[in-house]
């Protein structure tokens, strides 16, 4: 299967490659357990999540949304998109050198998401100021775009850091 593939048989291997130029990036080793909800279960039927980072240390992910994740007959539910644009945005904070709690999340959803497709996101850190972390992000595949996204981040007190 290549990465450009539409529909995948729930339980197969899927493709989450990413562009030549990615380098892959370990999420997990970065913030631990907190990415279970959504990148816990690699080959499991409701999410699969591959990170990685381009030239410049912008986080990208390869996703797969299994049929688990069905809202509408065929299509991803929009709190599993939310939950994906959680991760993905609070993890290229955090990708970025900022230890970070989501403040403030702000989703518009451009089109309806067929499960059982893959998608990238490309997210980036737009702005900081004190504590305040902005992040930006797109989830697309080809010309489609599916959600874009605002997120606050702010930054985790010294004290409260373990």
């Amino acid at each position: 299967m290549t990465a450009s593939s539409e529909e995948h048989a729930a339980g197969a291997a899927v493709d989450l490659s990413g562009a030549p130029d990615w380098t892959l990036f370990d999420a997990p080793s970065l913030v631990g357990d907190s990415l279970r909800f959504v990148s816990g279960q690699p080959d499991g039927d409701r999410f699969r999540v591959r990170y990685f980072r381009d030239a410049e240390q912008h986080l990208h992910a390869r996703i797969w949304f299994g049929p688990e994740t069905e809202g509408p007959p065929g299509h991803a539910h929009g709190g599993a998109v939310a939950a994906v644009m959680d991760e993905g945005l609070g993890l290229a904070a955090w990708a970025a050198g900022y230890a970070i709690v989501v403040g403030n999340l702000n989703i518009s959803f451009r089109a309806m998401l067929p499960i059982q497709k893959v998608v990238t996101l490309e997210s980036r850190v737009v702005s900081v100021e004190g504590r305040k972390i902005m992040v930006h992000g797109r989830l697309f595949c080809g010309d489609t775009l599916f959600a874009e996204g605002q997120c606050l981040c702010i930054t985790i007190k010294k004290e409260n850091q373990s």
